[in-house]
């Protein structure tokens, strides 16, 4: 499939910090329920079945690259209101990240 510029354009990608992580014991895929602050003085909150991959220490005051501008969906009762960006390897999530240190909200284009 392929999707016009003018799709892609209306994705509003930015830098987040990690300042909460809990787990989802409810879940039947290993869960985290994340608290991103992308500068706004609100946190947003993302469901991410990451937790094989990093644990809630790594995670904690990581820098991020979400989609915020997505319609929130509920996961396993909880509200997802973004989307971190990741690669997957074999089922091993890697989390995209800067390559310079980026205050949160920063717009990524």
């Amino acid at each position: 499939m392929v999707v016009p510029f003018d799709t892609f354009s209306q994705l509003d990608i930015r830098v987040g910090k990690v300042v909460e992580v809990e787990e989802m014991p409810q879940a039947r895929k290993p869960m985290y329920r994340l608290k991103i602050d992308f500068g706004d003085g609100t946190p947003k909150q993302c469901v991410a079945g990451i937790k094989a991959s990093y644990t809630k220490e790594q995670l904690m005051g990581r820098i991020v690259v979400a989609v915020v501008n997505l319609q929130p969906k509920s996961v396993v009762g909880v509200v997802s209101e973004c989307m971190m960006l990741a690669a997957i390897d074999d089922g091993a999530a890697s989390l995209l990240l800067p390559d310079k240190e980026l205050p949160p909200g920063t717009k990524v284009g």
